[in-house]
């Protein structure tokens, strides 16, 4: 479904991997992965191709440190540097509004580059890290008042980057917030067999989600 693409940066290029439906649906998505992973990780994959399923043109890449295989993100302004140029890849490529969407870091630079200006229909966040795993004292929210767009966040209940009590206090407020709980899901939003849930049914009722809602944006 998807086909690699090129995308320059001020540092070089970078991988992409670009589906674009026959029959487009607006708005397009720029799905940005997290620390850990790139975009070919199974749930990145999962979320692209799902989304692309129900006709939103879907671009995702891959930041510079994952594109030479190194495991240790780069700076924030180099991760945001390679952020909006690919955001210009893809609208260069399609003449439709662009949701800004991404997991774990990837949200995170998604949402620093929405407090700052950079244009966007709205932003979707899947796992977005309210704090360091066990420094939960060191909230990454003082830029989240500042987004005017409307904002969708995805969150388990058993994230060690998103603590409930916390998520509760910072995150529900925030105006034009729209927030999906994912119950007893982890970071990468897996849950115990013991709920009856399988994994296949986790993402598609994220994708279901998260369709519905920038079909309504």
């Amino acid at each position: 479904m998807s086909r690699t693409v090129k995308i320059p940066w001020s540092g070089g290029t970078v991988t992409g991997r670009w589906c674009r439906p026959r029959a487009v649906t607006e708005p397009a998505v720029l799905l940005a992965h997290g620390a850990g992973t790139n975009q070919d990780h199974g749930s990145v994959v999962e979320l692209r191709d799902g989304i692309a399923a129900a006709g939103h043109p879907v671009l995702t890449f891959n930041y510079p440190y994952t594109e030479r295989g190194r495991g240790r993100p780069d700076r924030q302004e180099v991760l945001l540097d390679c952020h909006l140029a690919a955001d210009a890849w893809l609208r260069a490529h399609i003449d439709v509004g662009v949701v800004y969407a991404g997991r774990s870091m990837g949200a995170r630079m998604a949402t620093i580059l929405a407090a700052g200006g950079a244009e966007m229909a709205g932003l979707v966040l899947y796992a977005y890290p309210l704090h360091a795993a066990g420094k939960p004292d060191r909230l990454r929210t003082e830029h989240l008042r500042s987004i005017a767009v409307p904002m969708h966040f995805f969150a388990g209940t058993r994230d060690p980057l998103s603590r409930m009590d916390l998520f509760d206090q910072w995150i529900r407020p925030l105006p034009g917030a729209m927030v999906t709980i994912i119950k007893e899901g982890d970071h990468s939003f897996r849950v115990p067999k013991r709920t009856g849930v399988t994994r296949a049914e986790v993402i598609a009722g994220i994708v279901a989600a998260t369709v519905d809602w920038i079909r309504h944006l």
